[in-house]
């Protein structure tokens, strides 16, 4: 009886005792598993994916003093916050902190300092700063990039870049150095190495081999240009075929010195330097017939025409004024046309038509020139005048 009930009892445990093996050899597989899983999460991101994280300032958040590990889907912040990396929204009173890469829209009213890429919208009162940048970012005084900016930057006093691929507005500088796009600044833009697109500056801009052209209220420099160089002075470059300038420092361009007459009997000796196409004109002069207005200028830009190895022609708008220091004003725009005649390599003859616009207040002005095409105002007081006159020359080219 003793036996058989032993017998019951132990075919009773056999199933829990199948269940036991069975565990035992299941959870060594899975406690692997999940270690083999854990090893390929990012330590600063194993506790903290797609976390909200709200606070004052660290460590007063929700993510408290785990927050440089964690990776937020959205943060506020009343002061400041600092994150591992952040895939959504944030913003922050005063500044974010971001470790790694921001993805999304990063918001703060004094700065955002992201440790390396962002992508995305980056806004900041006064000041942003990151590794590489594909998006836009905006600042109130200067967008500051360690590595490549694809996209925008808009800074209310510098943008600084690595290489750029896209554009720069500031309002003071740019900087970077291959830039595959633009860049706008109240006052310098400088690409340290290639610029394929345009320049647009103040005061100076500034590259190395140019693909595009150049805007600069003073002065352009660059080494090869293939495009415009237009500047409200000077350019300089080692190769440029369309310089816009009253003076252009083309080293592989033309210059020469030149002495020309016109109707109103006006000898000026000038400076003209540009490019294989477009020049600039610069000259002082004497006019023989005035006793008073003697002393006369002239600024100008010009264009080189038909060109062949004995003839060119020549086009210029000029400007000029006669004065005698002391009361009295002469003004006198003029569009020559000149056919240009080459002795040699260095020197040139040249003469033709002009129509000319006069604008003048004194009695030796008006008696400069007697047939007109035709007048405004009153011939005793201020005078303006339509009319065809002339002008040649001899130019020695150097």
């Amino acid at each position: 009886m003793r036996i058989t009930n032993y017998t019951k009892t132990l075919k009773s445990f056999q199933p829990n005792y199948r269940a036991i093996v069975l565990a035992s050899l299941l959870l060594p597989g899975l406690a692997g598993f999940a270690q083999s899983e854990a090893s390929n999460v990012n330590p600063d991101q194993e506790k903290g994916i797609g976390k909200i994280h709200i606070g004052l300032i660290y460590p007063l958040s929700s993510n408290g003093t785990h927050a440089p590990l964690d990776t937020n889907n959205f943060s506020f912040h009343l002061l400041a916050g600092i994150s591992s990396a952040e895939q959504g929204f944030s913003f922050a009173g005063f500044s974010n902190i971001v470790r790694n890469d921001a993805t999304g829209t990063q918001i703060a009213m004094f700065s955002n300092h992201i440790g390396k890429k962002v992508k995305g919208l980056t806004i900041a009162g006064f000041l942003n700063s990151y590794g590489a940048g594909e998006g836009a970012a905006f600042a109130g005084f200067a967008n500051v990039s360690k590595g490549n900016v694809k996209g925008l930057q808009l800074g209310g006093f510098t943008n600084i870049a690595k290489d750029l691929e896209g554009a720069q507005f500031a309002g003071f500088l740019n900087k970077a150095n291959a830039v595959k796009g633009s860049q706008l600044a109240g006052f310098i833009n400088i690409a340290k190495k290639n610029l394929s697109a345009s320049q647009l500056a103040g005061f100076i801009n500034k590259a190395e081999d140019v693909k595009g052209s150049q805007f600069a209220g003073f002065i352009n420099i660059a080494k090869k240009v293939k495009g415009i160089q237009a500047a409200g002075f000077i350019n300089v470059a080692d190769s440029c075929e369309y310089p816009i300038g009253i003076i252009n420092l083309v080293r592989k361009g033309e210059k020469s010195i030149s002495l020309t007459l016109d109707e109103t009997q006006t000898s000026m000796l000038s400076f003209r330097s540009g490019g294989r196409v477009t020049y600039g004109i610069l000259g002082i002069g004497y006019n023989l017939k005035n006793k008073k207005e003697v002393y006369g200028m002239e600024i100008g830009l010009g264009a080189h025409w038909f060109q062949t190895d004995a003839f060119r022609l020549n086009t210029e708008i000029t400007g000029s004024v006669l004065e005698s220091f002391k009361a009295g004003e002469y003004f006198k725009s003029s569009f020559r046309v000149s056919p240009a005649l080459k002795i040699g390599n260095h020197l040139e003859l040249f003469a033709g038509p002009s129509i000319n616009f006069l604008s003048t207040n004194t009695t030796e002005g008006r008696n400069l020139h007697k047939k007109f095409i035709h007048t405004w105002g009153d011939r005793n007081n201020d005078f303006q005048a339509l009319y065809f006159g002339y002008s040649g020359g001899i130019q020695f080219i150097f």
